[in-house]
């Protein structure tokens, strides 16, 4: 068994980036919560034995060095998989008269905190990391039916291009890795007045009301979805 008791850089560092391109890569497979521990056992995808035991407030991020073998040119890095999000869409509130709108919004809040539901809200969306089975999220909100109100679930990481790193980390709890290297330009926007840069949301495809999600629900492969966006 191997003792890792500290992490080495990660793999967006420029450094570290030339030395494994021609490295032999084993990873170590955590979810984001184990990343959360300072101590834990687990097999790499090769096989190998790792104990993990570092600085208690230091966390595991996706892409991080764990081990460098100079010699024979091999590394381990971690490879964090996230939990999927549901991004619940509020755009459509707009069409409602004031009244409605104001009260779908509060009738939204108070039921994802009566189910503990961490939440984001950025602009028009509200990101929900899944913290249960997709079934019962899905079930939640097609029980209640709210009025303007559309969800989907995806991947974790097809969200962090158009999250800050502080929101990123409300969602995965730093898990991600470095948010800045995941950027990319295509997705992005700059407010005329301010000149503020800011990520467009990942809306390809979204689901109605009342439209089970279960299952896999991929911009590929939602039901009782459509494209919007490309």
């Amino acid at each position: 068994m191997i003792l890792i008791k500290t992490i080495l850089g990660n793999i967006v560092d420029p450094e570290w980036a030339e030395r494994l391109s021609a490295a032999d890569t084993d990873l170590l497979e955590i979810d984001q919560w184990e990343a959360q521990k300072s101590r834990f056992r687990k097999t790499t995808a090769k096989g190998v034995e790792i104990a993990v035991s570092i600085d208690r407030g230091i966390h595991i991020r996706d892409g991080d060095v764990l081990l460098w073998d100079a010699k024979a040119r091999a590394a381990l890095v971690a490879r964090i998989e996230l939990r999927d999000v549901m991004i619940v869409h509020l755009d459509d509130l707009s069409s409602l008269v004031p009244d409605v709108a104001m009260r779908t919004c509060v009738e939204l809040g108070h039921a994802m905190g009566n189910q503990h539901w961490p939440a984001l809200v950025k602009d028009k969306l509200v990101y929900v990391p899944l913290t249960v089975d997709r079934k019962v999220m899905a079930s939640v909100m097609n029980t209640h039916r709210f009025e303007g109100i559309r969800y989907e679930f995806v991947p974790g990481r097809e969200v962090i291009p158009y999250l800050a790193p502080h929101e990123s980390r409300r969602l995965f709890g730093g898990a991600e890795g470095p948010v800045h290297s995941h950027t990319h330009e295509s997705y992005a926007g700059v407010e005329a007045e301010t000149g503020r840069v800011y990520g467009r949301p990942p809306t390809y495809v979204h689901a109605h009301p009342g439209a089970a999600a279960e299952g896999p629900t991929s911009p590929a492969t939602a039901g009782s979805a459509h494209d919007h966006r490309e």
